[in-house]
C-alpha cells in the first residue's frame, strides 16, 4: 500500500521499516498533517506482512518539540464559533481524534521501537510512550511539558507511563513538567539504552529492530498480543490467554522450520506462515 505525507517519511531496509518524522525545519513540532497522517502510516505497515518490525526516528536536531503550538493554539483555546458546548464537543472530538492516532502506533501487531535524540517534549512522550521499546542518543532531553504550559497531557502518557517507570517517577515528570536527560531516562528505565549521537541510536534501533524481526513474526506478534491483554487481565486469567493463543498458532511452519533448523544445526528462515 502507497503512503505519501508531507511530515512523516516511511523507509523499508529488509524486514525492517523506519517511520521518520520528517518535518526538520520545525524541529519535527506536531501540527495537523501528523494527527492525519500517523494512523494511516501505522495502518500501511501493520498491513504490510513484509515488515516484522518498526523504528520511529526523527530527521533534524530534535525528535519532536511536542504539539505544534502555532497550528493548533486557536482550536484549543477558542474552538471555534457556536455555543459553549458546541465548542466543547468539537474540542472533545479534536482530542479524542488526536488519542487514536497515538493509539495507532500501540496497536500495531508488530513491535514498535523509538530511537529519540534531542528534544523529545509533550506530544513526544505520547508517542514513545506509544512505542513497545525506547533508545536514546545522550542530546535527548524528556519532558512532559504539558503541565508547564497549563494542560493535563491527555494523549496517552498518563495512561501508559505508569506501566513503563515506578509511580514516584511518573508523578514528578508529570507534576514538574521538568526536563530529564538521557541519562536519567536509562535509570528510571524509560529507555532501554543510551548512545552517543543521533547517528548511533538510529543504528542502535536498526540493529535491534533487526534482531526481532529474524525471530518468526508469528511468535513476536503473538508475544507483543499477550503482553498487551495481559495487563488488563488476573494471572490465571492471562494464563489462559496465552494457552488459548498457543492452541491457535502453535502448530506453525515456522515452528515446524524452527525443529527442523535446529536438529539440522542451521539458522532457521521464518516464512510467517
Amino acid at each position: 500500500m502507497a503512503f505519501s505525507s508531507d511530515v512523516l517519511t516511511l523507509d523499508r531496509d529488509g524486514a525492517v521499516a523506519t517511520l521518520w518524522l520528517d518535518r526538520p525545519e520545525a524541529r519535527n513540532a506536531l501540527g495537523p498533517d501528523f494527527w492525519a497522517d500517523l494512523p494511516r502510516a501505522m495502518e500501511v505497515l501493520a498491513d504490510e506482512d513484509g515488515v516484522r518490525a518498526v523504528v520511529v526516528a526523527a530527521r533534524g536536531p530534535a525528535f519532536t518539540v511536542g504539539l505544534d503550538l502555532k497550528a493548533m493554539g486557536p482550536m484549543l483555546l477558542q474552538g471555534g464559533g457556536g455555543s459553549d458546548a458546541q465548542r466543547h464537543r468539537r474540542l472533545y472530538a479534536e482530542v479524542k481524534r488526536m488519542q487514536a492516532a497515538i493509539t495507532s502506533v500501540a496497536a500495531c501487531p508488530k513491535p514498535v521501537l523509538a530511537a529519540v535524540h534531542g528534544y523529545c517534549l509533550g506530544g513526544g512522550l505520547d508517542l514513545i510512550t506509544a512505542c513497545d521499546l525506547r533508545l536514546a542518543a545522550e542530546d535527548a532531553v524528556f519532558s512532559v511539558r504539558e503541565t508547564k504550559m497549563a494542560m493535563v497531557a491527555d494523549l496517552g502518557t498518563l495512561q501508559r507511563l505508569p506501566s513503563i517507570l515506578p509511580a514516584g517517577h511518573v508523578a514528578e515528570l508529570v507534576f514538574t513538567g521538568k526536563d530529564i536527560d538521557a541519562r536519567r531516562a536509562h535509570r528510571i528505565g524509560l529507555v532501554n539504552d543510551v548512545y552517543a549521537d543521533a547517528g548511533a541510536v538510529h543504528a542502535a534501533a536498526q540493529t535491534l529492530a533487526a534482531e526481532i524481526a529474524a525471530n518468526a513474526p508469528l511468535a513476536v506478534q503473538g508475544a507483543k498480543a499477550v503482553l498487551r491483554a495481559g495487563r488488563d487481565l488476573s494471572e490465571a486469567q492471562a494464563l489462559d490467554y496465552v494457552a488459548l493463543w498457543n492452541a491457535a498458532f502453535l502448530r506453525s511452519g515456522d515452528l515446524q522450520e524452527a525443529l527442523t533448523a535446529f536438529m539440522e544445526k542451521r539458522a532457521p528462515a521464518f516464512t510467517g506462515t
